[in-house]
């Protein structure tokens, strides 16, 4: 029998912000007396008031002051079904009130956490049987990282501890997920980060395949990892962890030939291969995985933010047959793992999620039809003078703005980076109603699966109203060549 609680065990909306209600001016208040947001300069923030987003449908979000922007970002590369799924809506909340949270330790489980599992090794690369569920991304590399080193403990290797990454890669800003990523400004806070991980270069054709083709820029930045195994001992590498397409980095895309040689160098030495997936999984670049797309064979894949479309806080580890194996049948207890380790709430969002873009077949739209349109849009984009060069692969896309344009990608000048011209771009975008990302002086996109043809026109004619509008004021100002 259900029952109501009684009335003093009622949450009630504090009193400041109930009555402040929708008033925008209150809430930036609230927010800037009592709200630390992530990667955010606060002071900065309070002087400016962060933007109070109250309501998202499709592909568009609307702001407390009644503006309708086009999310250009998915949310934060997650909301791949789109907004208003009120199917997801309704699967939380019937799971919710059958059993909303139980543990998966003390050799329990749930119907939800059993389903998604089995589902996830039906829609995931043949090598993959097992997960391991997590909260979010970071949490995954987290779990990576101990799981890779547990595994060559018990393969009787104990000394295989390095961890090979890449510059400008993302892997998460936990201690672990940040030391494994390359990025300077996280690895300057904070003090030391996690002992034995070592970076390479990035795949960025542009930033060094001067004098190159891409098919052999491609093999020679793969070639940086193997000279970084046979510097730090094959016998020390326990694994090398990658992003298919570099998100957070300013979608970095690989030449072709980069990953099948990567994998190639992984199974020389004997590596265990890492793709993150947190980005790249769910279709995003119109497969399932993004290993698929680009032709390797991890043994290991972080999921996340597309497994429920951001709409409930979901990640896990995709185990391969070679490590499960070993974590089974050798490992007894594997002492790692989190109170909300496969929530029954949040798979059964997942569950529907995964629904719907099996039934829309969003992946292959992505893969079929709005991802080549992107591409032809971003094409014409790249002679806007503005614009040094754009790129595609499936949903994400990026560009780079340039002072002055040149024959090649590295002949193009760019602007110095004080200048901050990509922010001052990112804030026309905003104004005109369509969330495009600042990376540096790159700009990019990763819209939701859902987004139509007609709807990438529409984000595409804004992004171009904006170029000019960014364009023009950097002439008066004086920053053009």
């Amino acid at each position: 029998m259900t029952t109501n609680p009684p009335q003093a065990c009622v949450p009630v909306v504090s009193e400041a912000a109930g009555k402040q209600g929708l008033d925008t001016a209150a809430l930036q208040q609230l927010d800037s007396a009592h709200y630390l947001h992530p990667f955010t300069d606060h002071a900065a923030l309070r002087e400016s008031g962060a933007r109070v987003i109250v309501r998202g449908d499709g592909i568009y979000l609307w702001d407390s002051e009644g503006n309708k922007i086009i999310d250009g970002m998915a949310g934060l590369w997650c909301v791949n079904a789109g907004y208003g799924r009120t199917s997801i809506a309704d699967a939380v909340h019937a799971q919710m009130l059958q059993l909303p949270f139980y543990n998966s330790f003390f050799n329990t489980t749930n119907v939800p956490a059993v389903q998604l599992a089995t589902l996830l090794a039906e829609i995931s690369p043949p090598q993959f049987e097992h997960v391991f569920f997590t909260n979010s991304g970071s949490e995954a590399n987290d779990t990576i990282l101990r799981m890779v080193r547990r595994y060559w403990q018990l393969a009787g290797q104990p000394e295989r501890q390095a961890i090979i990454s890449r510059h400008n890669a993302y892997h998460g800003s936990t201690v672990a997920g940040a030391s494994l990523g390359g990025m300077a400004g996280m690895h300057a806070q904070g003090g030391p980060m996690v002992p034995g991980i070592h970076h390479i270069g990035q795949p960025c054709y542009a930033e060094g395949g001067r004098g190159m083709s891409e098919a052999d820029f491609g093999l020679e930045a793969a070639g940086w990892l193997e000279a970084k195994i046979l510097e730090l001992g094959p016998d020390k590498v326990a694994a090398f962890i990658g992003e298919p397409v570099q998100g957070a980095g300013g979608v970095i895309i690989p030449p072709s030939t980069y990953w099948p040689e990567i994998q190639r160098i992984c199974n020389k030495y004997d590596i265990l291969l890492i793709s993150d997936e947190v980005i790249c999984g769910f279709g995003r670049l119109g497969a399932w995985f993004g290993c698929e797309l680009m032709g390797f064979q991890p043994d290991l894949i972080a999921f996340a933010k597309g497994v429920t479309s951001g709409y409930v806080p979901l990640g896990g580890v995709l185990v391969g047959g070679r490590v499960a194996q070993m974590l089974i049948e050798k490992g007894e207890d594997f002492n790692h793992g989190f109170t909300y380790s496969g929530h029954p709430s949040a798979c059964a969002a997942a569950l529907e999620n995964i629904r719907i873009l099996q039934t829309e077949l969003l992946v292959e739209r992505v893969a079929l039809e709005t991802g080549p349109h992107l591409k032809a849009c971003f094409a014409s984009l790249a002679t806007h003078p503005l614009v040094g060069h754009a790129q595609t692969c499936g949903l994400t896309a990026g560009l780079n703005l340039v002072r002055r344009k040149g024959a090649t990608v590295h002949d193009c000048e760019p602007f110095d980076s004080e200048q901050g011209v990509g922010m001052l771009c990112r804030k026309h975008m905003f104004d005109k109603g369509v969330i495009m990302r600042a990376v540096g002086d790159r700009m990019i996109v990763a819209p939701p699966l859902s987004m139509t043809v007609a709807q990438i026109d529409e984000m595409v004619e804004r992004i171009r109203e904006c170029l000019d509008l960014t364009l023009e004021e950097l002439t008066q100002r004086g920053w053009m060549a």
